[in-house]
């Protein structure tokens, strides 16, 4: 473990020629890393308040692995008696106009499962006839999947289905699958695909603006800020004063199977995560934009403290050992050698919606308050497809 001192001298070895030593070493040590007995992650998950728990006095220094997770994973909707005004007429986030006639039968479909939350927060749950494979909350886990491989869209699955309304975005294709389903008479509206801590409220508005709920998506909103707004008191609260003693941290998205190793930077809603749990953006300082492959520069430059993960990614390369060995240069990173990896439900993690501020207050136990609780008895599953 790296004592504070050593940690900060760490930090600063940014310049390029360093950059590439350190790069070599974490290569060569790779070995030393995964001899290391396995540690099983625990679910960091609690009734008491953060402000409560024993917070770790350094939380850039903690060692080992956490597992953050949800005590209640349902959605809760804001309201039980809502019906839509319809019909409405409404300028999607493409420029398309499109006419809603009908909320009975509701598909909601992106990459993160934010819609589908959004509609289950807006009171609208029993209508919704599919879900994606993105979408794990229990409410949602009966429904048919009608997506393929995490973010294929196919018409036939859907059409099947007979929804009288289409609730999506740009981060599923094929684009003609789209135009398919307009083709066959159903009202397609595309909201935004921004998802992030700040963007909540506007996706929350636009998919009650196409159910007819306009107040509806207010009450939800008031709510969710409101919820966000205290963990985010709590987390003030807890973290280090000073900027330079907060734990820097990075996203990576792993899918061992496949060889893939992303770096989430700016603009990827992981950024706004990160700076929501009071931490440093380590790819936002190393000017990293949206989600491309990790290189061992980068990481290296980076030196984050705390590595983000989801769940089923960290399982695709056998866990922290695996993941040491399959991407190298980690090790060199204070992360690396103080195994310090919190991983969090595929379909939980990035699912910006109705369950923000929970999601926000798993996550921070398990970086502030790692020692605080074992394992969660009957911790809520994951019902859903990973998220791709």
């Amino acid at each position: 473990m790296l004592n504070p001192a050593a940690r900060r001298v760490h930090r600063r070895l940014l310049p390029t020629a360093i950059v590439a030593v350190a790069a070599l070493i974490a290569l060569s040590g790779c070995a030393a890393a995964s001899s290391v007995a396995e540690e099983q992650p625990q679910c960091i998950g609690s009734a008491q308040a953060l402000t409560e728990l024993e917070i770790a006095p350094d939380p850039a220094d903690v060692d080992g692995p956490s597992t953050a997770c949800l005590l209640d994973a349902h959605v809760e909707a804001v309201s039980s008696t809502v019906e839509p005004e319809l019909p409405v007429t409404l300028t999607d986030a493409q420029g398309t106009s499109v006419t809603v006639t009908d909320a009975s039968r509701i598909l909601p479909l992106d990459i993160t499962g934010a819609i589908a939350a959004t509609v289950f927060g807006l009171g609208l749950g029993d209508r919704v006839v599919g879900r994606d494979g993105s979408t794990g909350f229990p409410e949602a886990a009966h429904l048919p999947v009608v997506t393929a491989d995490g973010h294929t869209l196919s018409a036939e699955p859907i059409i099947a289905l007979a929804p009288t309304v289409v609730i999506t975005d740009t981060t599923l294709g094929p684009r003609d699958v789209i135009a398919q389903l307009r083709d066959a008479g159903i009202p397609v509206v595309i909201v935004t695909k921004e998802r992030s801590i700040e963007t909540v409220g506007e996706l929350v508005a636009q998919v009650a603006a196409a159910l007819g709920v306009d107040d509806t998506g207010s009450a939800l909103t008031t709510r969710v800020e409101k919820e966000v707004a205290a963990v985010r008191a709590e987390i003030d609260a807890v973290a280090p004063t000073e900027a330079a003693d907060r734990p820097r941290i990075l996203f990576l998205y792993v899918r061992g199977s496949a060889g893939v190793y992303y770096l989430f930077g700016e603009e990827s809603g992981a950024d706004s995560l990160i700076r929501a749990l009071d931490g440093v953006d380590v790819a936002g300082e190393i000017g990293w934009t949206g989600m491309r492959p990790v290189t061992a520069e980068a990481l290296i430059q980076a030196a984050p403290d705390v590595v983000l993960l989801m769940t089923k990614g960290l399982e695709s390369v056998d866990g922290v050992d695996g993941l040491l060995e399959a991407v190298p240069a980690l090790a060199a990173t204070p992360a690396g050698e103080n195994r310090r990896f919190v991983d969090m439900n595929d379909t939980d993690i990035l699912s910006f919606g109705p369950r923000s501020a929970q999601v926000l207050d798993a996550l921070a136990r398990a970086i502030y308050a790692p020692e605080a609780s074992g394992p969660v008895a009957g911790a809520a599953e994951d019902s859903g497809e990973s998220s791709e």
